[in-house]
């Protein structure tokens, strides 16, 4: 994986989000891909965790996030603004300087902070609850969106979130399969 980011192997793909009352493409989620010259595609669910086990997550996750935004500003620079969905691993989250490094990325690339959302996985919630209130709510203050994506494979309760400045919820699809029949 860090042989495939160096030798720029890795990209990041654009996953349109539609406003279904209008068909209207209203943003992009931020996907990193890596296609290897000798085994093609590898899928993003067997290098994703390994990332996460080996820490590397943190980055390849800030690679993605600089990627996003310097798309981002370039869609807002030809007239087609769009907010970018960036996935923030729980590692990554908790890194030192993670705030600070988002806020100089949006000066760097022009960024405009409404135009970025965070996607966070339910397990950043599981973590030192004080801290990360505290964190989220320094990013909000900046003007960022955040998701909490994936809900509904851990045990975090929807009182809690009430507690949480979140404007987004991406519920897991596991969570979800059966209905509405089930």
């Amino acid at each position: 994986m860090r042989q495939a980011l160096g030798q720029g192997h890795m990209a990041v793909h654009y996953q349109p989000q539609v406003d279904m009352a209008t068909g209207r493409i209203v943003g992009a989620e931020a996907l990193a891909r890596w296609t290897d010259p000798e085994f093609g595609v590898v899928s993003p669910g067997s290098f994703i965790p390994l990332a996460e086990e080996s820490g590397f997550i943190v980055t390849l996750g800030a690679w993605v996030m600089e990627q996003a935004i310097k798309e981002a500003a370039h869609w807002m620079a030809c007239g087609s603004p769009l907010v970018v969905s960036v996935n923030v691993s729980a590692l990554e989250f908790q890194q030192v300087g993670f705030v600070e490094r988002i806020s100089s990325l949006l000066a760097k690339y022009g960024l405009p902070a409404q135009q970025l959302e965070l996607e966070l996985t339910e397990s950043v919630l599981l973590h030192d609850a004080h801290e990360m209130e505290q964190v989220l709510a320094t990013l909000t203050g900046m003007g960022l969106r955040l998701a909490i994506d994936d809900f509904g494979t851990g045990y975090s309760s929807l009182a809690y979130l009430k507690k949480l400045d979140i404007d987004r919820l991406k519920i897991d699809r596991t969570f979800v399969m059966g209905l509405p029949s089930d």
